[in-house]
């Protein structure tokens, strides 16, 4: 059992383990009776039921021990149960009873008539639908999956009389893409409640307006500085490298960064100057390109304060090229692609040394811009909650014991806000959320899913009053994170097929995904961008911030260079400092021209024990938009190769040692879909690599020069 099961902050550190690795649990605590009570049915009894005894109302109620669920009738199994299905979308249509006000059914809590007087100041009650009964319409439990009832919005459409439709069948994917019964096995220290500021729709709208407008800034910079469209994606990569080494305090815009200028966004921008490089087919494009590219040098060159030397360069080549294309007819593609490259070596540096200011002022224009928000951003949430009533710095900080205890979701030590309403309908199998006409859209599926995430992990709000507001909230901020394009930065939040996280967590134990999000993890603990509003839905937090003492993990993270090198060196301190079972499964491309850091560190790193290669176009990847793209559009080829990394210590490796019946296992993950992968062996590079031999060196010159400590275990890539 993992902490995020208990229903209290005291509660989640319940379970404790110790540093000799055993293990603790509080007992539970169940109600006493002041008077025998007749004993219930045995089929009610072995469900956890007990009759129990109110001596304040003077009436017997019934008690469920597992559950912890109060009520006055005698609970009927099988029906909607508001504690494992708080918003009834796995209930059965019940029939034949009638639904009133003073009477509760089962699956209702027993209430106070203090709470039936007056609601709490961070809540807001939901407005009753009364459906007429009659001996031939059954009684519909109310819930999301019921076609046309709105459980949660009061509008001018609800009418008094309408009459009922009869349930549909408890909605159940045909698919499921995630394993939430898996238990984690990451152990850290104790922590204390994080002092973010809680979400809210209003803030996130706000936010969502302005970096749409950051996106605007950017783009129009591009256009008029440099005369290009902005490479590809390069913001939403600008903001993941940008919160790598950002210490401001927005989740998601960067405000206190140093460097100011962003090298991701430097280079992108300086690889597309003077004109974007595409990728070439036919002769007549590489023709075409190679003119563009000259008449665009000559012409920056000409505009910009270049030196003599530099305009004398470049004019000289420019010229040659133009001559060479007027009197050779007869070239081929290759031949055009070969003058283009030599082309760029003799006037590239001339043309990025003329662009290098321009440049440099775009990445430093964007991130004012985006510190400019930032302070827009804070001022307006703080606003909020002071209307509220919530104070921000007069929080007390909880004392936290210097222990051990299972991974448990980020607790926030800010009380949220009362939420405005939500409106919620769906459309086929497409749930839709909609605030002040903004609307996020989430399939039945992973709806379902966040619930379920939602019922494990949150424990400010047991009644699941704000659950559409943070469903909002969060779809809100990873689809204004990600653009709006069509599939924009699908790609930078792909996971892995599910068959490859069986394996994982059959042969290697892995219990917990490094870079995920609720929208697209497998496992119920991960680590992911927003704690503000991810850790309601089970995060444990921003990977930087996350160190555990022990456990598997899977590391598949967004393709950023800089995102990935701080992985990697953050790899390497946590596997340093433990003594205990520690172990990193790391999914990267195999980018070999030029090699990326990331790759090259974790190559050369004493705590690597296998490695293989993933072959481009033999594996797939999920979308990263698999919460609302079509079935049939779910899984993509990945275009490059991807290289499978394994770093663990001493006691990782002695427990979950990458042995060749383990890893043939693993790479049968991947034959599920039918396409087959290499055998374990040597990592392998295409034939098309001008460095496939020196990093075949290298790897050998690695394993020759290991510690002692590494020559202890067996290296498994050469299985």
């Amino acid at each position: 059992m993992t902490s995020e099961n208990h229903g209290t902050e005291k509660a989640d550190s319940a379970m404790v383990m110790s540093p000799t690795g055993s293990t603790s649990q509080a007992a539970p605590l169940s109600p006493s009776t002041s008077k025998p009570i007749q004993e219930l049915p045995d089929e009610l009894v072995q469900a956890g039921w007990s009759k129990c005894w109110s001596k304040r109302e003077n009436r017997p109620y019934y008690f469920n021990r597992f559950t912890n669920q109060s009520l006055w009738e005698m609970p009927v199994l099988g029906q909607h149960d508001v504690i494992s299905d708080p918003l009834g979308l796995n209930a059965a249509p019940a029939s034949g009873e009638a639904v009133s006000d003073t009477g509760l059914g089962n699956g209702q809590r027993k209430r106070h008539p203090s709470e039936d007087a007056q609601a709490g100041p961070n809540s807001f009650k939901r407005p009753k639908v009364e459906i007429p009964v009659t001996p031939t319409t059954p009684t519909v439990p109310i819930s999301p999956s019921t076609p046309g009832v709105k459980p949660w919005v009061n509008t001018t459409d609800d009418k008094q009389g309408q009459t009922s439709v009869p349930a549909p069948a408890p909605y159940r994917p045909s698919v499921v893409y995630w394993d939430l019964d898996v238990q984690t096995n990451a152990v850290i220290r104790e922590r204390a409640p994080a002092n973010h500021l809680p979400s809210h729709p209003e803030i996130e709208l706000q936010r969502a307006q302005l970096t749409t407008k950051l996106r605007q800034h950017y783009h129009e910079l591009c256009s008029q500085r440099e005369g290009i469209e902005p490479p590809r994606e390069s913001f939403n990569r600008w903001l993941l490298e940008r919160k790598v080494v950002d210490k401001g305090l927005d989740p998601l815009l960067p405000s206190e960064c140093d460097p100011v200028i962003s090298p991701s966004m430097f280079r992108e921008i300086m690889n597309d100057i003077p004109i974007r490089l595409s990728r070439i087919k036919y002769k007549e494009e590489a023709r075409k390109l190679l003119f563009k590219y000259a008449e665009a040098a000559k012409k920056m060159i000409d505009s910009r304060n270049a030196t003599p030397d530099s305009r004398k360069v470049v004019k000289w080549n420019v010229e040659d090229t133009m001559n060479w294309l007027r009197r050779d007819h007869s070239a081929s593609k290759e031949d055009y692609m070969d003058r283009l490259e030599h082309l760029r070596k003799q006037c590239g540096p001339h043309v990025a040394s003329v662009a290098k200011d321009s440049v440099e002022g775009i990445c430093s224009k964007i991130y004012h811009i985006s510190a400019e928000y930032v302070r827009r951003i804070r001022q307006a949430h703080l606003t909020l909650l002071k209307e509220c009533n919530i104070s921000v710095d007069g929080t007390e900080p909880t004392e936290v014991q210097d222990r051990l205890v299972y991974c448990y979701p980020v607790r926030l030590s800010i009380p949220s806000p009362p939420q405005p309403r939500v409106e919620l309908h769906f459309e086929n199998d497409v749930a839709c959320l909609r605030y002040k006409g903004e609307m996020v859209k989430v399939n039945r599926g992973h709806f379902s899913k966040l619930e379920l995430l939602y019922r494990y992990s949150c424990i400010d709000d047991p009644r699941f009053e704000k659950f559409l507001c943070r469903v909002w909230c969060l779809n809100k901020r990873y689809q204004v994170m990600f653009g709006s394009g069509v599939n924009e930065g699908s790609g930078l939040q792909g996971a892995l097929p599910v068959p490859v996280f069986e394996a994982l967590n059959k042969q290697f134990g892995v219990t917990f995904e490094c870079f995920a999000s609720p929208l697209n993890c497998y496992f119920k603990q991960f680590c992911s961008a927003f704690p503000d509003i991810d850790g309601f839905f089970g995060s444990r937090g921003p990977f930087f911030s996350f160190s555990p003492a022990s456990g598997s993990f899977e590391a598949n993270p967004p393709f950023c260079e800089e995102l990935m090198d701080a992985m990697v060196k953050h790899f390497e301190d946590l596997l340093e400092h433990s003594s205990e079972p520690l172990s990193f499964i790391i999914f990267v491309p195999e980018w070999r021209d030029p090699p990326t850091p990331a790759l090259t560190r974790m190559e050369a790193s004493r705590f690597r024990r296998h490695q293989m290669i993933v072959p481009a176009f033999e594996h797939e990847y999920r979308s990263g938009s698999q919460h609302i793209c079509k079935r049939e559009e779910m899984y993509y080829k990945s275009v490059h190769g991807t290289a499978v990394i394994f770093l663990q210590n001493n006691a990782g490796f002695s427990k979950w040692e990458p042995t060749t019946e383990r890893i043939q296992e693993f790479l049968a993950a991947y034959n599920v879909s039918g396409r087959s992968l290499p055998s374990p062996g040597p990592p392998s590079t295409s034939t098309g690599d001008k460095d496939s031999k020196p990093v075949q060196e290298r790897l050998a010159k690695t394993q020759d020069d290991s510690s002692p400590v590494d020559k202890t275990a067996p290296d498994t890539t050469n299985i």
